[in-house]
């Protein structure tokens, strides 16, 4: 009992009750007490919220950011493909292609794909699975396609009809409207956690991690694609004169909107670097925690499991 207590008074600054989780994680019990301890509405309550944040450059209050993220997707919604074909100069395109090749998921796999509306993770994820579909062995394999924004959802959708990946026959696809930070799915659901270029937007990222952790098998791999920082300071300074001086007039020639592209490249400065990101999913519990920079780390691949 000591023991415990004196592990619970080491509560960090990202959550209240990671510590709980910290003294079960080695038992031979951990997968029952963590279901058990992550879906108690009393510790769900007293996780710190966090009462001022960012948007950008700007603080705002907590609520006010996700009122604020959510107009910049449904705005952009409709030309983000677009934008982000001409913001990187299609270049996005390759970097989801290694995404999943890094995933390597297998026939069965259920995935959850956060903050994925527009579907280029789960579209890749389902034409990845083609290539090793056998009709005679292979189990289902499904993707929800998990977005806190329904317009982002419904190019999804429009995607998937026009791709015709609607109603293949080895992956399922569901829709959920859903929030990183809450998430209505049950524990130990998902098999894989993607989130690619959405995690920076979510207002509380170590609630969404604690969520990402709790739906996860145990085995599952929680994975994430999201811009980062250039370790060569003179190749920054370059690409911070890109970001911030052509992106947002991009985005008003082409998009007919400059403010959420100029919050785009604002929330990408405020990002955490890469070892910082990696404490943060380390502290939510993952275990096996790797980071791979691309394109000499203006995104980065962030892996870690549920072991």
């Amino acid at each position: 009992m000591s023991f415990f207590i004196n592990n619970v008074s080491k509560i960090n600054k990202y959550n209240m009750w990671n510590p709980v989780l910290l003294f079960f994680r080695n038992s031979k019990h951990t997968p029952r007490v963590v279901r058990f301890i992550s879906s108690s509405n009393y510790l769900r309550n007293n996780v710190q919220e966090e009462k001022e944040t960012h948007f950008g450059f700007t603080n705002v209050s907590a609520h006010e950011k996700s009122e604020k993220v959510y107009k910049v997707f449904a705005d952009v919604a409709a030309n983000y493909d677009l934008m982000n074909d001409a913001m990187s100069f299609g270049i996005h395109r390759m970097w989801k292609d290694i995404f999943i090749q890094r995933l390597g998921p297998t026939m069965g796999t259920h995935l959850l794909d956060m903050a994925g509306g527009t579907g280029d993770i789960s579209f890749r994820f389902a034409n990845y699975l083609k290539s090793v579909h056998n009709k005679s062995v292979s189990p289902l394999s499904q993707v929800t396609i998990a977005d806190i924004n329904e317009n982002m959802l419904s190019v999804g959708k429009q995607r998937a009809k026009d791709l015709k990946l609607d109603k293949l026959e080895y992956c399922k696809i569901n829709w959920a409207v859903a929030n990183a930070e809450n998430l209505q799915f049950d524990d130990d659901s998902f098999s894989a956690y993607t989130i690619a270029f959405g995690i920076r937007n979510v207002t509380n990222i170590e609630k969404a991690l604690l969520e990402a952790y709790r739906v996860l098998k145990p085995g599952g791999r929680f994975m994430c694609l999201e811009f980062s920082h250039l370790e060569n300071k003179t190749l920054q300074w370059l690409y911070d004169q890109y970001s911030f001086q052509v992106i947002p007039p991009m985005g008003q020639i082409l998009a007919g909107s400059w403010k959420p592209y100029q919050y785009l490249v604002e929330s990408i400065r405020k990002f955490p670097n890469q070892n910082e990101f990696k404490y943060m999913i380390e502290e939510a519990g993952f275990k096996m925690v790797t980071y791979e920079n691309l394109s000499l780390g203006i995104c980065s691949i962030h892996s870690g499991f549920k072991l």
